[in-house]
């Protein structure tokens, strides 16, 4: 993320998700999931969403033909070049080409990057923008919006319904209602949610100095299966779990 006041957005996500600082980095039991940098006057402050590029430059060319911006021209970073671009409806974010750091190290677990969603009502057009970009379709196979890869992995998801057009993060936690609570404490404030949206609930917070986020906790659904092993006698078994 970018920001203004390094020390105080520290501090709030340190205390909400158990961050640490280690430079430009926050790590999570000694190993990188997300990044904090100064603002600048090139990028927005808050954060920032980065999709994985292997040729840097040849992906800027394609965000340049499907319409979308270049804002910050390829940098040098610490493993890895990066560029800042808008899509074709303005939405902003980060290209990433690894060179020895691919960026967060852990997934899966509390405190941990769980997601990024487009927030839109151009749907049409973001569909044409990413699928030339990046090849990917859009499902809605656990009811919402979801990007797939042209190997049918899912990469990011999809948000309609508001003003603006921007990523927004979503962080995994292990209960929602709790993080809500002290969110507040902290000097943040909710915006909407709790809300099951496809695999889990999902709560979307501003922070202390303005930057929206989200965060996501799992929902765990019973499962039954029915297995029919005689075909004689029709017997059945049903397991619950």
């Amino acid at each position: 993320m970018s920001t203004s006041d390094h020390g105080r957005a520290a501090r709030f996500y340190a205390d909400l998700l158990g961050w640490e600082i280690d430079g430009d980095r926050f790590l999570l039991d000694g190993r990188p999931v997300a990044g904090i940098a100064p603002s600048r006057p090139d990028r927005p402050e808050g954060w920032l969403t980065y999709l994985a590029a292997p040729d840097l430059e040849y992906t800027i060319e394609r965000v340049q033909a499907a319409y979308g911006r270049v804002l910050v021209r390829p940098e040098e970073r610490p493993g890895a070049r990066s560029a800042v671009v808008a899509d074709s409806s303005g939405a902003i974010f980060g290209l990433w080409q690894a060179a020895g750091f691919a960026g967060a190290q852990l997934r899966g677990e509390p405190g941990t990057m769980a997601w990024s969603d487009l927030l839109t009502d151009g749907v049409g057009q973001a569909t044409a923008f990413y699928g030339s970009v990046f090849g990917w379709s859009l499902t809605h196979e656990f009811g919402s919006g979801e990007w797939l890869t042209e190997a049918h992995d899912s990469v990011a998801g999809l948000i309609t319904g508001r003003y603006d057009f921007r990523w927004q993060p979503s962080f995994q936690v292990a209960d929602c209602p709790e993080l809500v609570d002290h969110v507040a404490r902290l000097g943040g404030r909710v915006m909407a949610g709790p809300v099951e949206m496809g695999l889990g609930k999902y709560v979307e917070i501003v922070d202390p100095l303005g930057s929206p986020f989200a965060i996501t906790a799992p929902v765990y659904r019973p499962v039954e299966l029915s297995v029919a092993y005689n075909n004689v006698t029709g017997m059945e078994l049903t397991y619950g779990g």
